[in-house]
């Protein structure tokens, strides 16, 4: 089972787009068509929510990929490490967003 993670931005139409051409970038870079699905979104104070499910093959394929990277950030477990690096990789590719798991 992959990881689930929940987004927060406050430019939904712009990051929504932006969250998907990272993840589809992501997809064809590890082979792996069809790793992610988004839920609606829901607004509450401002910011706008959704969730990303990562198939546990995309997951999977990052992790191999990029272990690496995510084993140098200082967080404390895996699941926090993974996190840290996809919120900087979306950072890296225009998201204006915060990333939080919610379910591994």
């Amino acid at each position: 089972m992959g990881v689930t993670l929940e987004v927060s931005t406050k430019n939904y139409t712009g990051d929504k787009l932006a969250v998907k051409m990272a993840l589809s970038h992501m997809e064809t870079l590890l082979g792996t068509p069809n790793g992610y699905a988004l839920s609606e979104p829901y607004s509450k104070f401002g910011w706008t929510f959704f969730k990303i499910a990562l198939k546990a093959e995309l997951q999977e394929g990052i992790e191999r990929k990029f272990g690496d990277m995510i084993n140098k950030y200082q967080w404390s477990n895996p699941t926090e490490k993974f996190t840290k690096f996809m919120t900087d990789y979306f950072a890296s590719k225009g998201c204006n967003i915060k990333i939080k798991t919610i379910s591994v």
